[in-house]
């Protein structure tokens, strides 16, 4: 029987078997996936192996992939969290976007760049990973730290910058349509805008907790209303003229404010990199490999600024505003490189007809070569850190006056001593108990009306599920003494899917150094837990009897034995 093999199926199964391979082999030399994706285009793509054939269907994929993480990168630009940004984070996040753009331009004119070019790689070069940087910090358990809190904070200003970026992008691609169409359609596009903001306004300001709260009761149609929300918006702002990406944006900027953005962002993580695998490929198949050779040249120029340029400015200025140099310098080997956001952007402006597709070759080759060697800059940094030691007091001043009184504060950011997961009345007591004592308390539950009780009764909570190791990541576990876990569990043999044992593998991947307090209904289920690594288990209905069989020989037996 023949089987045509040229049917979209079998071509993304292909491809999605080969991404998985390669991904396996990026692994192995701990560089990240977005290295191993573009190289799956590369491969699968005209000049190598020729699998991409489907071009339409991988380009609406790597349309919806842009929309949901830009959706992502809405949904972490909270107004309140914003406005809290410290001076620090602030002033590096500028001053290295402003560095960047002025001296990336003059070098990309020194390589023979047109202005116009130049200016578009010079913007691209200012973009960081988060996505890459937080994994790194997370499995350094650095996330807490000085310099990790720090390099966060400069990378939402990043964020920022990228929205920008992106809207005026937008906006000079309706300028350009207008000239080619009727004047009235840059009139329309404002006016559509304009209704889709106040949409969105009116929906932040008097439907988004509501609606959320109830659809919050199901983890699943949680994730399904998210995703269809950053589809819908994005449609809506194709629709007026906006483009699907500031569409995707504002739908995440309407569910940011809400207490359920980090649950949402967290469970559409592995979609969104899912997705994101069909851009890259999209990407990779599209460079002509006879040209890019002549790339290499400025490629290398380019990441070598990229490489050093950015965290040296990072240094200076923290230095300048009072911090150590050895701070500085970790927070600034977060900068040395480029991210996805830097290729979409080059994408945009190859959309629009400002750019070509050589000049989007050069950036794709400044990430892989900035993105491959800074992984291991920052995974080595402290090793680096005393080879250079010497060479950095030009960056530090006498006094480290800054740094001291942010150490003093640290354990503001990270102040819980336990955390609790599952706020019925188990999790409650215990948490209530805990205060009472003077510990610091945070609680964790998937039930908003759990989480509302909890807050009323004074304690810190979070929206959030045990079973979702991305969520677990990103707790700030470093000063925590014990996790617990209340979480309600069925009778019978402990699986992998199972909340208890979902939990344990999410913090052994967190590398959490303390203790967790695993909740199971009978002694029965405990041993598996325990050969785990769970150091406390916790049986509510045998520990309930045993306290109870104490209060009756200590108030009943005495009185009958009189």
């Amino acid at each position: 029987m023949d089987i045509a093999f040229d049917t979209v199926f079998y071509e993304i199964a292909i491809l999605v078997l080969l991404a998985a391979g390669i991904g396996f082999l990026g692994l192995l030399m701990r560089q990240p996936l977005v290295v191993a994706f573009i190289a799956v285009g590369v491969l699968a793509g005209p000049d190598a192996l020729g699998l991409v054939s489907s071009t339409e269907f991988i380009e609406t994929l790597s349309q919806i992939s842009i929309a949901v993480l830009l959706f992502l990168v809405g949904l972490k630009l909270d107004v309140s969290l914003v406005r809290n940004l410290g001076k620090v984070a602030v002033a590096t996040g500028l001053g290295q976007i402003l560095f960047t753009v002025l001296f990336g331009f003059f070098i990309c004119l020194g390589l023979g760049i047109d202005v116009v070019t130049s200016i578009y790689v010079a913007v691209a070069l200012t973009f960081s990973s988060t996505i890459i940087i937080v994994k790194l910090l997370s499995d350094k358990q650095e996330i807490g730290a000085l310099h990790g809190k720090i390099a966060l904070g400069f990378l939402i200003v990043q964020d920022i910058f990228v929205v920008l970026a992106m809207v005026t992008l937008s906006a000079i691609g309706v300028g350009a349509d207008a000239e080619t169409g009727a004047a009235m359609d840059i009139l329309m596009v404002l006016v559509g805008g304009a209704v889709l903001v106040g949409f969105v306004w009116f929906f932040i300001r008097y439907v988004a907790d509501r609606l959320l709260a109830q659809v919050a009761r199901s983890p699943e149609l949680l994730v399904i209303f998210a995703v269809g929300w950053a589809a819908g918006l994005a449609a809506a702002g194709d629709a007026v003229g906006l483009g699907k990406e500031l569409g995707g944006l504002l739908a995440g900027v309407s569910l940011a404010s809400t207490q359920f953005r980090e649950a949402i962002g967290s469970r559409l993580a592995s979609l969104r990199d899912f997705l994101l695998l069909f851009f890259f490929i999209s990407l990779g198949a599209g460079l002509d490999l006879t040209t890019l050779g002549d790339q290499v040249g400025p490629a290398l120029v380019l990441s070598l600024f990229v490489l050093i340029g950015n965290p040296l400015i990072v240094l200076a200025i923290m230095g300048y505003m009072g911090y150590r140099k050895r701070t500085g310098f970790l927070a600034g080997l977060t900068v040395a490189q480029i991210s996805e956001f830097s290729l979409i952007f080059m994408a945009m402006g190859v959309s629009i007809g400002h750019v070509t597709q050589e000049s989007m070759g050069l950036v794709t080759l400044v990430g892989l070569v900035t993105i491959a060697i800074s992984v291991y800059m920052i995974t080595w940094s402290h090793k680096l850190y005393a080879l250079l030691e010497p060479l950095l007091g030009v960056f530090e001043r006498r006094v480290a006056f800054r740094e001291d009184a942010d150490d003093a504060g640290s354990t503001s950011a990270t102040p819980y001593d336990f955390i609790i997961f599952g706020l019925g009345r188990y999790g409650c007591n215990i948490g209530h108990q805990l205060g009472e004592r003077g510990y610091r308390v945070l609680g964790v539950d998937f039930d908003p009306e759990a989480l509302a009780n909890w807050r009323r009764m004074g304690f810190d909570g979070q929206f959030g599920d045990a079973t979702d190791p991305e969520f677990t990541a990103h707790l700030p576990l470093s000063d925590v003494r014990a996790v617990i876990s209340a979480v309600p569990r069925e009778k019978g043999s402990l699986t992998e899917s199972d909340p208890q044992m979902a939990l344990l593998h999410g913090l052994q991947s967190a590398n959490f150094r303390g203790k967790l307090a695993l909740a199971v209904n009978s002694e029965s289920e405990a041993e598996g837990l325990r050969q785990k690594g769970a150091k406390i288990i916790l049986t509510p209905f045998d520990d309930a009897a045993s306290f109870a069989v104490e209060r009756l020989e200590a108030d009943v037996t005495p009185a009958a034995s009189g």
